[in-house]
C-alpha cells in the first residue's frame, strides 16, 4: 500500500469510520471539511507556497451489472442542475449550411469534408465532437483516430443528432457524458468545492437518481453496490443513497 501523506492522513481521521455510509447532504459536509485540510509544514526561506486550486468533486457508482454483455452496459449523458464548473470544447461535423450556426452556438470548428480531413490527419484539439445524422457515413473512417480517446460521435451518447445546434449548446456548457467501466462502475464530475454545498448536493442526487432509472432490465440483484464522492486531493466518502 502506499504511504499516505500527513494531509491525507489528517483528513481521513476526520471522516473516523471509513465504512459509514453518510446521507448526501452530510457527506457533502464533511468534503468541504476535509478539504481545508493544509499542509503544517512551513516553507522553507526562498520558497514560494503552492496556490490552492478549486477541486473538482468526482462521483463514483458501483452497479450490479454484467459489463460484458452489452444489454447492461449503462451509457448515455445529462446536464446537472447546478452544472460542473467547466466548459468544454466542442467540434460539429455538420453540411456546410448548419456551420455558421454550430460556431455561434459554440462549437470551435464546424463543417463536414475540411474538418474530417483536419482531424485524419491528427487534430484533436476538442474535447467532444457532434455529428449531423447525414454526415455520419463520412464521419465513420474516423472511428480509429476518435475512438480511442472517447471523442468518436454516438447515438446511444446524444452526440450524433439532427439537432446539432442545440446539442453544441449543451455539451459546451458542460453537459455530462458517462459510460460504465470494465468493472461496471461509472464516474462522473459533480462540480466544484467552490459550488454551495445544496449545488453539489443536487448534482449529485440527480446523477443518483438519473442512474437508478437506467437500471437495464437484465440486471439482477441489488443495482447500487455502492457510491463515493471525493475531492481531487481528498479521501472518498461513502453515500448513503438507499
Amino acid at each position: 500500500m502506499p504511504k499516505r501523506s500527513v494531509v491525507y492522513q489528517t483528513q481521513s481521521s476526520k471522516l473516523g469510520d471509513s465504512k459509514k455510509a453518510y446521507p448526501v447532504g452530510e457527506a457533502v459536509s464533511l468534503l468541504k471539511t476535509m478539504a481545508t485540510v493544509k499542509p503544517e509544514k512551513p516553507y522553507k526561506k526562498g520558497f514560494r507556497p503552492r496556490k490552492g486550486f478549486d477541486q473538482t468533486v468526482e462521483l463514483v457508482m458501483f452497479l450490479g451489472i454484467d459489463p460484458k454483455q452489452a444489454d447492461q452496459m449503462i451509457r448515455g449523458a445529462m446536464s446537472l442542475p447546478k452544472g460542473i464548473g467547466k466548459t468544454k470544447k466542442v467540434i460539429a461535423f455538420c453540411p456546410e449550411e448548419m456551420a455558421a450556426d454550430a460556431k455561434q452556438a459554440g462549437a470551435v470548428e464546424a463543417g463536414a469534408d475540411d474538418l474530417i480531413k483536419r482531424v485524419s490527419d491528427g487534430w484533436l484539439d476538442f474535447d467532444l465532437a457532434i455529428a449531423h445524422p447525414a454526415v455520419m457515413g463520412k464521419v465513420g473512417k474516423l472511428g480509429r483516430v476518435l475512438g480511442p480517446s472517447g471523442k468518436m460521435p454516438s447515438p446511444k451518447s446524444g452526440t450524433v443528432t439532427p439537432n446539432v445546434v442545440q446539442a453544441v449548446k449543451e455539451y459546451s456548457a458542460g453537459k455530462l457524458e458517462y459510460r460504465n467501466d470494465k468493472g461496471g462502475n461509472v464516474h462522473a464530475v459533480v462540480g466544484k468545492l467552490s459550488f454551495p454545498a445544496e449545488d453539489l448536493q443536487a448534482n449529485i442526487e440527480a446523477f443518483v437518481d438519473h442512474i437508478r432509472r437506467a437500471r437495464p432490465q437484465t440486471a439482477k440483484g441489488q443495482f447500487i453496490k455502492g457510491a463515493f464522492i471525493s475531492g481531487t486531493m481528498t479521501p472518498s466518502i461513502r453515500l448513503d443513497v438507499g
